[in-house]
């Protein structure tokens, strides 16, 4: 079984934050960070060299395929902010009807400013993934 090449790494948050190009980019990363740290009550951690995690939950599949993640996300890609929706999208549309300009794909929502989303929207999406991972996996 392979290990999972996403795990959390020492380096600091704010400084990969810092770096990013992007000022607006940057400013919206701050804004997810502090909306994910206060939905998950944790602080973020690096998974990886370009993923900014929030909580941790252990999973444990039929198959037996086992490892630990983060309960939301997110990473300043080129083409748009993505924000992992760890819960997927089967049960938010509600949600993403209300919530503005977005692609998705399996559990991340691609946006390229903040200011496309409706931010309160986007908070109870997060919040209800968050209750939705740790029910699933208490």
């Amino acid at each position: 079984m392979s290990d999972l090449k996403t795990r959390p790494m020492a380096s600091s948050v704010d400084a990969f934050i810092d770096a990013v190009d992007d000022e607006h980019k940057r400013a919206d990363c701050r804004i997810v960070a502090e909306m994910m740290a206060a939905i998950t009550d944790a602080e973020g951690v690096m998974w990886g060299a370009s993923i900014v995690g929030f909580g941790n939950y252990h999973y444990r599949y039929a198959s037996g395929r086992e490892g630990d993640f983060f309960e939301a996300g997110f990473s300043p890609r080129k083409r748009a902010l993505t924000i992992y929706v760890m819960a997927g999208f089967a049960e938010y549309g509600d949600l993403l009807a209300r919530l503005g300009k977005y692609a998705t794909g399996k559990s991340c929502l691609y946006v390229k400013r903040l200011s496309d989303v409706d931010l309160d929207v986007l908070r109870e999406m997060l919040t209800r993934s968050v209750a939705y991972i740790r029910a699933k996996y208490p």
